[in-house]
């Protein structure tokens, strides 16, 4: 099996990020409750996609490109990262956008600050965003540049290295700290975090469930089973993935990309307890349903649970939260 640091990657990222115990939140819940801050990633507000693009922004440079092309919706942590980092490798971004959500403020405020080029596509089909996109980059080559494409959110086995690497480190953490996690918890929302960590698990963490929370209506334990396959095809591996290693439950709310009743609770209990904040639309909505599957007695037993924060609190910028 090749190890994911003899694949190309930059060093974008201050790793590794903290893990602790959530003291109040642990407290007010009655079960263990462990949080990994990848919303401390170092660029920017921080954030997952930062793990992906040091793979990804390391392929686009060997391939001589200049312009990096990307896909989210409007408030898309991807989108804002990628500006950032291809910011710092003196790279122009352009972000290509879904018309749907919430298009002012939060990260297109930094995305404008990054220099990113943004152009809106009103659809909802990435198909169409897509196809923008390749003629975007027809367009480019056409004037001597040299584009790069990196999917909604740096989602594909190159990009979930970043993520398997993540497991890995987590594993260190809990060994220095002497804790095994019952189940580690991440949001979905285009599924290259949830599958590297689900297959980095399989590696590293024997005996700890991976469980997704969707953030939108897309087939995640297709998506993330695909994603789990090639990435360790990727790494030559011969560990055995299955549809079983696939946990995803939903909490989507009134749509893709807009906040939901529970996610802004959950947005306010973590930071009026923990002094963390998340973002209403992606981590905060994951948060909600982790707090729901706590509820409904998901998790068996009485074991340690971390959450891994994706970050996102630009978002909270942009939307109001009644």
């Amino acid at each position: 099996m090749r190890s994911v640091i003899d694949f190309p990657n930059l060093p974008l990222g201050l790793l590794p990020t903290p893990l602790y115990r959530l003291e109040a939140l642990s407290g007010s819940l009655d079960r263990e409750i462990y949080i990994k801050r990848d919303d401390m990633t170092g660029v920017a507000l921080g954030g997952n996609k930062v793990r992906k693009l040091e793979f990804l922004l390391a392929d686009a440079q060997a391939q001589g490109a200049d312009v990096v092309l990307t896909a989210g919706g409007p408030q898309s942590n991807h989108a804002m990262l990628t500006a950032a980092c291809a910011a710092r490798l003196g790279m122009k971004a352009i972000l290509v956008l879904k018309k749907r959500g919430v298009l002012t403020g939060g990260n297109l405020i930094l995305d404008d600050i990054f220099g990113a080029e943004v152009r809106f596509v009103d659809t909802d089909s990435y198909d169409d965003v897509y196809a923008e996109i390749h003629r975007l980059m027809d367009a480019l080559r056409g004037e001597g540049r040299t584009p790069y494409f990196i999917p909604v959110g740096g989602s594909v086995p190159l990009g979930c290295l970043g993520y398997v690497n993540c497991a890995k480190e987590i594993a260190g953490q809990a060994e220095a700290l002497g804790v095994t996690f019952d189940a580690i918890v991440s949001a979905a929302g285009s599924g290259g975090t949830y599958a590297g960590l689900t297959l980095g698990a399989k590696l590293f963490l024997p005996g700890t469930k991976s469980v997704g929370i969707g953030v939108c209506d897309d087939p995640f334990p297709e998506i993330a089973l695909e994603l789990m396959q090639k990435t360790a095809a990727l790494l030559e591996s011969d560990v055995p993935v299955s549809p079983e290693d696939i946990h995803i439950r939903y909490h989507i709310g009134p749509g893709y990309a807009q906040p939901s009743p529970e996610g802004n609770e959950a947005v306010r209990r973590l930071a009026r307890l923990e002094g963390i904040l998340v973002d209403p639309v992606y981590t905060g909505k994951a948060l909600a349903g982790f707090f729901q599957l706590l509820e409904e007695g998901y998790f068996p037993g009485d074991g340690p649970i971390l959450f891994v924060h994706t970050g996102g609190a630009g978002a909270l910028f942009a939307v109001e939260m009644p």
